[in-house]
C-alpha cells in the first residue's frame, strides 16, 4: 500500500476505533499501545470533535490506526463492519475467518435520564415551570435576581396571602417574604454604587433634616430605590410606597424592605386593579397620614385628589421626577387646583442630562438585547422624540452599526439631530421599512393603529418613555388580532395574513421593565429626589407657594459634587480676583438658571 493510502487512511480512522483509555488515571495525556509504551492522547477527539463520518473499509483492505491496536480490546485490522442485529444495531466486525468480534464502544451521553427530570413536576414549594424558567430567567429581575423573581409558580394573588415578616409586622403586600435575604444582598450590592446617598446617611447621623416627615412614595421599586427609601428612613422619614409600574418592582428587593419594616404594596406583574389597589393602600391607612409626596409618573397624586383630597390640608409638597407626571402638575398649577408646592425633579440638570441622557444610552441596547436578542449592526431604527431620552438611545444605537432616523416637532431639537448625523423624518415615511420603532417623547399616540397596520413584518416595538400612552396599544386588542406570549414581557401581536410585530412590555417602559439600569445614574437622581424632599420639607412658610418649582441650582451642583470622588477627580476652584471678574459666589452656583448646559 502507498504512503499516500496509508495516510488518507489514518485521516478516515473512526474514534470508534480507537482505544479510550479507561484503564489511564483520570486526566492523563498518555495513552497505552498493545507494547505497552505511551503516546500522546488526542485530547481535541476526546472531547467529541472528531470527524463524524463512518470510515469506508471494503473487505481485504488493511486500515491502519492511529494507535497500535490492542489485539484483546480490537478486532483485526482487515476486519469489515456491519450490523449486528444481537446488539440492536450496533456495529460488529466480521474477521477474515468468518468470526464476529464486536467493536467497541465510545461511552454516549444518556439524555433520558435528563428529560426525565425536566418532565417531573417540582414540588409545591418553589416549583417553577420549564417553559417559565426558559423565558423569564433572564427579565424576571434587573440583575443577577433574575432566577430568584417571579421562581413559584403559584397563581395566588398576593392580596390573598396573610403574610408576616420575622417580627410580626403585616403591613405590606408583596409577592413572597422568604425572598427578603437575596434582595437584602441585592441592596448591599446597590448601595456601592451609590455614593452620594451613602454620603448623605453619614452626614446625616447627628441631625434628622426629614424627622417627622411622613413620606408616600409611588416609583420603580428596585434595589436603588430601597437605598433611596432607607436613606430617608435614616434622615428620620417614615416612609409607605407602591410601584409607578406593574411591571418593574424586583420581589426580592420588595420582600427585603418588607422584612426591614417598610409598608411596601407592590410585586411584579400586577393588574391595573392591582396597581390601584396598592396606591389606596399607601394612602388610607388609619392612624397614619402623609406630609410628603414622592411620585413617578403622577399616578400616586392624581389618586390622593381623585380619593382623598383632604389630606393636602397636611401635605408640605409634592416630588415629582417624570415628564408625564410634571406635565399633569403644571396642568393643575394652571387650572389653580394645586394646593401645595411642588418640586420638578424631571427638569433638574441632574435628572436630564445623566438618567435620561446616559442611563438611557446605556440602557436601551440591554433591553432589547434581553428581550429580543436583535442584532444591531445594519438595523433600521427610528427614534421618535430626540429630547435627552432619544439622545441617548440614537448614540447608543448608532454606535452598534444601526441606521438611526428621528422624528421630531421641536424645530431645535430636530437641528440637533440634524447636526448629529440622524435624518429627520415623519413616521409614516420610513415605517414600512423599519426594523424597530423606539418611542421617547412623553406624549399620547405618537404610534397609533394606522402605523402598526404598516410596519413590516416582525418590527421590534417599543417605549423608553414614562408612560404607556405612547403607543396605542388599546387598539391592537382587537378580535382580529391574535396575541402571543413568547417571553416574559415579549408579545407577538398576528395580523390575519400572517404578519407579526413584537411588542415589547405591553409599550411600557423598556428598560425598567425588561432589564437593568445603570446603579451609578439612578444615584444622581435618587440623591436629587431626597434633597428636594428635605428642601420643601423644611422650606420656612412662605418661600414656596402653591406652584412648580424647579430645584434649586445650588442643590444641582451639590449632586454632581457627591459624584466626584467616584472618579477621583478634582474641581479647580476660583481666586477671588475670578470670581469677582465673573461675579460669582467662589462656592457657587457658577451657572445661571437659564444656562442650558
Amino acid at each position: 500500500m502507498s504512503v499516500q493510502v496509508v495516510a488518507a487512511k489514518m485521516a478516515e480512522v473512526d474514534l470508534k476505533d480507537v482505544p479510550t483509555g479507561k484503564d489511564l488515571p483520570a486526566g492523563s495525556p498518555m495513552t497505552p499501545t498493545s507494547d505497552g509504551k505511551k503516546i500522546p492522547r488526542n485530547d481535541q477527539h476526546e472531547a467529541g470533535t472528531s470527524p463524524t463520518a463512518e470510515p469506508s473499509v471494503k473487505p481485504g483492505e488493511g486500515s491502519l490506526g492511529l494507535l497500535t491496536p490492542n489485539p484483546a480490546k480490537m478486532p483485526q485490522a482487515s476486519a469489515m463492519k456491519r450490523p449486528d442485529p444481537q446488539q440492536n444495531g450496533g456495529e460488529a466486525f466480521v474477521n477474515r475467518d468468518g468470526t464476529v468480534a464486536e467493536a467497541p464502544r465510545m461511552k454516549k451521553i444518556q439524555f433520558a435520564d435528563q428529560k426525565q427530570e425536566f418532565n417531573k413536576r417540582p414540588s409545591k414549594i418553589g416549583r417553577r415551570s420549564l417553559s417559565r424558567s426558559i423565558s423569564q430567567s433572564s427579565t424576571d429581575s434587573y440583575s443577577s435576581a433574575a432566577s430568584y423573581t417571579d421562581s413559584s409558580d403559584d397563581e395566588t394573588s398576593p392580596r390573598d396571602k396573610q403574610q408576616k415578616n420575622s417580627k410580626g409586622n403585616g403591613d405590606f403586600c408583596i409577592k413572597n417574604i422568604k425572598q427578603a435575604d437575596f434582595g437584602r444582598r441585592e441592596i448591599e450590592i446597590a448601595e456601592q454604587e451609590m455614593p452620594a446617598l451613602m454620603a448623605l446617611r453619614k452626614r446625616a447621623q447627628g441631625e434628622k433634616p426629614l424627622a417627622g416627615a411622613k413620606v408616600v412614595g409611588c416609583t420603580h421599586i428596585t434595589a436603588q430605590t430601597a437605598v433611596l427609601m432607607e436613606t430617608l428612613s435614616a434622615l428620620g422619614a417614615q416612609c409607605r410606597w407602591a410601584a409607578c409600574n406593574i411591571y418593574s418592582t424586583q420581589n426580592e428587593v420588595a420582600a427585603a424592605l418588607a422584612e426591614g419594616g417598610f409598608s411596601v404594596f407592590a410585586w411584579k406583574g400586577e393588574s391595573e386593579d392591582d396597581f390601584w389597589w396598592c396606591i389606596d393602600r399607601c394612602v388610607n391607612v388609619e392612624g397614619w397620614q402623609p406630609n410628603m409626596i414622592l411620585d413617578d409618573g403622577g399616578d400616586l397624586t392624581h389618586w390622593i385628589y381623585k380619593k382623598y383630597p383632604n389630606m393636602f390640608k397636611k401635605i408640605k409638597g409634592i416630588v415629582e421626577e417624570s415628564v408625564t407626571g410634571v406635565h399633569r402638575l403644571y396642568q393643575l398649577s394652571k387650572a389653580g387646583k394645586l394646593c401645595v408646592p411642588a418640586m420638578n425633579v424631571n427638569d433638574s440638570v441632574t435628572k436630564q442630562k445623566f438618567d435620561n441622557l446616559y442611563c438611557c444610552r446605556e440602557s436601551i441596547l440591554d433591553g432589547l438585547k434581553r428581550t429580543t436578542d436583535v442584532m444591531f449592526g445594519g438595523k433600521q431604527v427610528v427614534v421618535c422624540g430626540y429630547g435627552e431620552v432619544g439622545k441617548g438611545c440614537c448614540a447608543a444605537l448608532k454606535a452598534m452599526g444601526s441606521i438611526v432616523y428621528v422624528t421630531e416637532i421641536d424645530p431645535i431639537c430636530a437641528l440637533q439631530a440634524c447636526m448629529d448625523g440622524f435624518r429627520l423624518v415623519k413616521l409614516n415615511e420610513v415605517i414600512r421599512q423599519v426594523d424597530i420603532v423606539i418611542t421617547c417623547t412623553g406624549n399620547k399616540n405618537v404610534v397609533v393603529r394606522e402605523n402598526l397596520d404598516r410596519m413590516k413584518n416582525s418590527c421590534i416595538v417599543c417605549n423608553m418613555g414614562h408612560s404607556n400612552t405612547e403607543i396605542d396599544v388599546a387598539s391592537l386588542r382587537t378580535p382580529e388580532l391574535t396575541w402571543e406570549r413568547v417571553r416574559s414581557q415579549v408579545d407577538h401581536v398576528i395580523w390575519p395574513d400572517g404578519k407579526r410585530i413584537v411588542l415589547l412590555a405591553e409599550g411600557r417602559l423598556l428598560n425598567l421593565s425588561c432589564s437593568t439600569v445603570p446603579t451609578f445614574v439612578l444615584s444622581i437622581t435618587a440623591t436629587t429626589q431626597a434633597l428636594a424632599l428635605i428642601e420643601l420639607y423644611n422650606a420656612p412658610e412662605g418661600r414656596y407657594k402653591q406652584d412648580v418649582y424647579l430645584l434649586p441650582k445650588k442643590m444641582d451642583e451639590y449632586v454632581a459634587s457627591l459624584h466626584l470622588p467616584t472618579f477621583d477627580a478634582h474641581l479647580t476652584e476660583l481666586s477671588d480676583e475670578q470670581a469677582k471678574y465673573l461675579g460669582l459666589n467662589k462656592n457657587g452656583p457658577f451657572k445661571p438658571n437659564y444656562y442650558r448646559y
